[in-house]
């Protein structure tokens, strides 16, 4: 069990690190040759051409001494742009993302102080712990509820503060909620014109035995919405086009590389093998080989697109629909079209950007098969994950480490190894274990078929907050110490288990001490760092840029990602929520990684992400409704701990909050949740009406054209023609 010596050890290694990777960003992003890596927003906003090159400013080295003495300057830079400004130049999507971080200091900080003013000295003015014999503790036990004796009537106090905490935290949310729905309703009503905003996306269909996909559609659509349809696209299977288009930019890169190794040195002429990566086979030049491998391939992408074009089963039974105004387009969205709830189903079309174009090729039956086949996949995987969690959380403490290799107890045992073991090891240890999740579930979520990056994104991110609700977060609590512990919780009535995880937690807290300081403090850092961004940059720009525009396809801005970094942001309210009542000294940390993570990531989005799409944030009801899950389980969690207490005045009164959150979610959601699903007739109406009087000879037939062309079709306009509906 870690002591405050061992969470000492603990918070001087992340902090050293995490200064360590900001005084290299610090002194990387200074010089020329890092512009595009750190900066490259303002290269892609037309904004930045160059590097400074002028005066002691050099094309590589920055060799002026007093940019290196103002080179925390980022810090308060970050914070300088205004709300209004920061959506203008990154989108609401960035704006209200960055939000969350605050949310958690609005929430947080106020439930810190009072927590310290009030458990902290009800818990610490108790001599429970002392009194018990054979039972190992820290001066952080002695901090927590665990110190509290049982059945003393002291835990009122805690119970009337988990009522409190709990008041605050609804207050905050629902004020969240309406600040972010009137953002969402002003951002819609204010932004400029967009294909997606006359759009609709059709599935399903039905087949006809005498018109085509393209000639049912316009059919359709001119006799139900003849006053308002305008033009329509079928959507085309080019899954096995675009896979051609993919090899093929990845042979020229190849070709690029080895040509660019040929001018450095004329005297020879590059070689490759022809097997598998170029690891065994024939040995022959590698510039015709690539050159003759790359004529090939252009061969089969011309049959392969004259075969997409003239023939009819490439048609796949769903098309984008455009309207002459948005008001149709709301109204074509928002109802039901067909007698047949299953055909002719309409949604709001992606942003052309935002669509995800292989998923469209699924047909429609299939859907439902899929999502059943990765909900069960999602299962195995998040109860068979626990199995390796346990073994890693096992041997990452000092009982593990001994029993597996007991010749190192002598090492352990001096006290900076054990300090370093206890206080540091386990969170690397999850951390690294975690790495490679969130692409499983990617991949599980594009398999599901859904048609955008965004949904892409929201479905993968739930799959990854049930991952850290079981694994992390409950898995982390019962497994943490033996297997045998795992064992006993699968086997135990429901009843039992908030009572079993409720006795785990206080004991707990050392380890997500240690995992918040190495995720929430190195791990943002090392974000800021864009240690792999660096090295691949470099890389590219060493042995596969030519010119300028080679330069700007070697960046990789990156971008908020938010099917990982949101479900990790949850499990830190989700810690804030059950430890509150609990541990207070747990928030402290949190406060800390929530005021980093805030000015980090305002410095990333107004510099260097580049979101791939603009859903007008309409995942904060996803948000919203997590945080509550965790707020729930947190006073499930204290139900069950106060009942192993003997604490039988006080436990029913808790019985009341788990029901009232729900109502609180329920309530928020028939308030606010509409604005993230439909666009009001009104606001519709008022956007036509401007347009019109403002645009009066616009085309908008023109505009929308060719908006949801797939994009290997784009910049061929020989074959636009054939593509777009007579």
């Amino acid at each position: 069990m870690a002591s405050l010596q061992d969470i000492g050890v603990a918070a001087g290694i992340n902090g050293l690190s995490a200064l360590v990777f900001l005084l290299a960003y610090s002194m990387l992003r200074l010089q020329p040759i890092n512009d595009r890596i750190y900066f490259p927003k303002w290269y892609l906003k037309g904004i930045r051409a160059s590097p400074v090159s002028s005066g002691k400013v050099r094309k590589v080295v920055n060799l002026d001494p007093r940019m290196y003495l103002r080179f925390w300057t980022w810090m308060p830079a970050a914070l300088q742009m205004p709300e209004p400004e920061l959506i203008d130049h990154a989108g609401l999507d960035s704006a209200v993302y960055i939000r969350i971080y605050l949310l958690g200091l609005k929430i947080f900080v106020p439930i810190t102080a009072l927590a310290f003013v009030v458990l902290v000295p009800v818990n610490w003015t108790n001599d429970t712990l002392a009194k018990l014999k054979d039972v190992t503790f820290s001066d952080i036990d002695k901090l927590s509820i665990s110190n509290v004796p049982p059945g003393s009537s002291r835990f009122w106090v805690h119970l009337g503060m988990a009522y409190v905490f709990s008041f605050w935290t609804w207050y905050k949310l629902y004020k969240e909620y309406q600040i972010v729905a009137t953002m969402r309703l002003q951002f819609l009503a204010s932004e400029s014109r967009r294909p997606d905003q006359y759009t609709v996306l059709v599935k399903n269909v039905p087949l006809d035995p005498d018109e085509s996909v393209s000639e049912h559609v316009d059919h359709f659509f001119c006799v139900n919405h003849s006053d308002h349809y305008l033009t329509h696209q079928v959507v085309y299977n080019a899954n096995r086009l675009a896979t051609l288009v993919e090899n093929k930019k990845s042979l020229h890169n190849w070709l690029t590389y080895y040509q660019n190794k040929y001018e450095r040195n004329s005297s020879n002429r590059p070689t490759v093998k022809t097997g598998f990566w170029g690891l065994w086979g024939q040995r022959v030049d590698a510039i015709d080989y690539y050159t003759a491998e790359i004529d090939k391939l252009t061969e089969e992408e011309d049959a392969e697109r004259e075969k997409v074009i003239s023939d009819p089963k490439a048609v796949i039974p769903a098309a984008f629909v455009s309207f002459k105004s948005r008001w149709g387009a709301a109204v074509c969205a928002q109802t039901q079209q067909s007698r047949n709830p299953t055909m002719w189903l309409t949604e709001w079309a992606p942003e052309p950007r935002d669509v995800y174009w292989r998923n469209l090729a699924i047909p429609y039956v299939e859907l439902s098969v899929r999502r059943l086949l990765m909900a069960v996949a999602l299962f195995f995987l998040v109860f068979f994950f626990m199995i390796p969690i346990a073994i890693v959380q096992s041997f990452a403490n000092i009982e593990g480490i001994e029993k597996v290799f007991p010749f190192l107890k002598p090492v352990i045992e001096a006290k900076t190894i054990k300090s370093f073991i206890q206080g540091f090891l386990p969170g690397i240890a999850l951390k690294i274990f975690l790495i490679i999740l969130p692409t499983i579930l990617m991949i599980m979520s594009k398999i599901e078929g859904y048609t955008s990056l965004s949904s892409l994104e929201r479905t993968s991110a739930s799959k990854y907050h049930k991952f850290i609700l079981v694994n992390v977060f409950l898995g982390s609590i019962v497994t943490g110490t033996a297997l045998q512990q795992l064992h006993q919780f699968l086997h135990q009535a429901p009843a039992e288990i908030p009572k079993t995880i409720g006795v785990s937690i206080p004991m707990k807290a050392t380890f997500f001490i240690s995992y918040i300081m190495v995720d929430g403090w190195s791990g943002i850092a090392a974000e800021i760092l864009r240690l792999v961004p660096f090295v691949v940059f470099h890389l590219k720009n060493t042995f596969l840029v030519k010119t300028e525009s080679d330069r700007e396809q070697a960046m990789d801005p990156g971008s908020l990602a938010f099917s990982i970094t949101e479900p990790r942001l949850q499990l830190y309210f989700l810690l804030g929520l059950v430890y509150a009542p609990v541990s207070p000294i747990l928030l402290p940390f949190i406060i800390v990684f929530f005021a980093f993570a805030y000015v980090a990531f305002r410095h990333q989005i107004i510099n260097v992400y580049d979101q791939k799409y603009e859903s007008g944030a309409s995942f904060w009801p996803d948000v919203h409704r997590r945080i509550l899950i965790g707020q729930v389980i947190s006073q499930l969690l204290l139900l069950g701990l106060l009942s192993t207490k003997e604490a039988a005045k006080t436990t029913p009164f808790l019985i009341a909050l788990p029901l009232l959150t729900i109502w609180f979610h329920l309530f928020c959601k028939g308030r606010f949740q509409s604005a993230f699903l439909k666009l009001p007739l009104q606001d519709a109406v008022i956007k036509d009406t401007l347009e019109r009087a403002t645009e009066p000879d616009l085309n908008l037939k023109v505009y929308l054209e060719d908006a949801y062309i797939h994009p290997i079709f784009k910049g061929a306009s020989i074959y636009k023609s054939q593509l777009l509906p007579g």
